[in-house]
């Protein structure tokens, strides 16, 4: 397969699931900010989720308050966002058009439609659609697609590089996500166990679809110990950082390629880590410094991936 057409695979998939995973950071934020739970000021949950996505500064440049407008506005339907969802749905749909005779019919009729569905909202603008509407709409649509490939598609390396982009940007977000109630919005110890606490970290759960697998998994009350296990170690739910990272293991070592050692090596390591792990021993060293550090591993095997597979060196 030719490298450039493996490089659009791999961020149509990115892009369709950054859209989703967008959709789910800033419903959890909503959702959120709605709990009247008087510990946090009105911009700290909407400044928590430009932090986590690492977009406070571009955010500053062009916006004089943090409100839930703005940042709505800026990580919804922004042009000027290459982060915001509607760029990450044209992201995805441009890729899919550089390779329409990669993928199958269907899985380009998907995104297309996607593409020409999301031009009508920005016309009108979210709120004509409904906030939370409007994010359970992202959500499907993503699912429609992952579905459709999954379904249709041959398993040959343009399924893996589809599959790897998928997997490598629901780790990535997946952390940040989690990082958001932990880092910034964890509330004062007045309010630990208290009706504030169990909707937020209902809210988070519902945000990664995993409030029903919590109560299956667990079948007791919500502790922030239990979520951090579910959605860090747990292999057998289905958004947590340890499937994740077993996933994209197994496409890489599907892909493999004489120059795939030191991306196999990292992989395999992050992936032996989360099997072997224990929740205690992550909450003892920080749970946000665990995370930040997760993503920090997740960019390097990103980066890895680029320089092995889409510009590798001429050594």
């Amino acid at each position: 397969m030719l490298s450039s057409t493996a490089d659009h695979l791999y961020w149509m998939a990115r892009s369709m699931e950054r859209a989703e995973n967008t959709a789910r950071m800033l419903d959890v934020t909503y959702r959120m900010s709605l709990l009247k739970h008087g510990t946090l000021e009105p911009a700290q949950e909407w400044s928590a989720m430009l932090n986590i996505s690492g977009l406070h500064y571009e955010f500053n440049e062009r916006f004089p308050e943090v409100n839930a407008d703005n940042v709505m506005r800026f990580m919804v339907l922004d042009e000027d966002n290459p982060s915001s969802i509607y760029n990450s749905l044209q992201s995805a749909r441009d890729n899919a058009r550089t390779v329409r005779g990669t993928i199958t019919s269907e899985m380009w009729e998907a995104l297309n439609s996607t593409w020409i569905e999301v031009k009508k909202i920005r016309e009108k603008g979210i709120a004509a659609h409904g906030v939370s509407d409007f994010f359970e709409w992202v959500k499907e649509r993503s699912h429609l697609f992952r579905g459709i490939t999954y379904g249709t598609m041959l398993r040959d390396d343009a399924f893996r590089f589809i599959r790897l982009g998928t997997f490598l940007e629901r780790a990535d977000n997946t952390a940040r996500i989690l990082d958001v109630k932990y880092h910034i919005l964890l509330p004062s110890l007045q309010d630990v166990g208290g009706a504030a606490d169990y909707y937020q970290w209902g809210a988070l759960l519902r945000s990664v679809s995993a409030f029903e697998t919590y109560r299956k998994a667990y079948k007791d009350v919500i502790t922030p110990r239990r979520v951090a296990e579910l959605m860090i170690l747990r292999g057998d739910m289905p958004r947590s950082l340890h499937a994740c990272i077993e996933a994209l293991d197994e496409q890489l070592m599907a892909i493999n390629g004489p120059r795939s050692g030191e991306l196999l090596r990292q992989s395999g390591l992050l992936r032996a880590e989360l099997r072997y792990g224990r929740i205690d021993d992550i909450i003892a060293q920080g749970l946000h410094e665990y995370l930040t550090q997760f993503v920090a591993r997740i960019y390097a095997i990103g980066d890895q991936i680029n320089t092995t597979y889409f510009w590798p060196s001429d050594d």
